[in-house]
């Protein structure tokens, strides 16, 4: 496997710094994070999968963005996602997110697996 060499802004392309002011931008910060320095080393990926997030976690549509990073670290707890949990935990926690309520998320997260497993285990069929 290849280490995974983390673009900075002073080394980063033209194509790459464009995305990097973008993010700073939107997320109104003075920093890009290590995920988004790990996916410059493929600016095509870069720019997609930032352009995805912005569009999927924007506010707007039905559901609130607390209710999306809940979403994603419920999906980030189960793909045993450290990186993701970290930075979705920090994001609910700046929208509101109490240490209870983390707890009790957590503790759905892990009763859904359990019984995700149990009927697939045992086959259920849906009634």
């Amino acid at each position: 496997m290849y280490p995974t060499r983390l673009i900075e802004y002073e080394d980063a392309s033209d194509e790459v710094r464009q995305v990097y002011d973008d993010i700073m931008a939107t997320r109104k910060v003075d920093r890009v994070n290590n995920f988004w320095k790990a996916l410059a080393n493929h600016p095509v990926t870069l720019r997609r999968t930032w352009d995805s997030i912005k569009e999927v976690m924007s506010p707007g549509g039905e559901l609130d963005p607390l209710t999306k990073e809940l979403i994603y670290i419920a999906v980030s707890v189960t793909n045993n996602c450290e990186y993701c949990i970290h930075s979705h935990t920090k994001a609910a926690t700046k929208l509101g997110l109490s240490q209870e309520a983390f707890g009790e998320l957590l503790a759905v997260v892990a009763m859904a697996n359990e019984t995700n497993r149990l009927a697939n285990g045992y086959q259920v069929p849906v009634d």
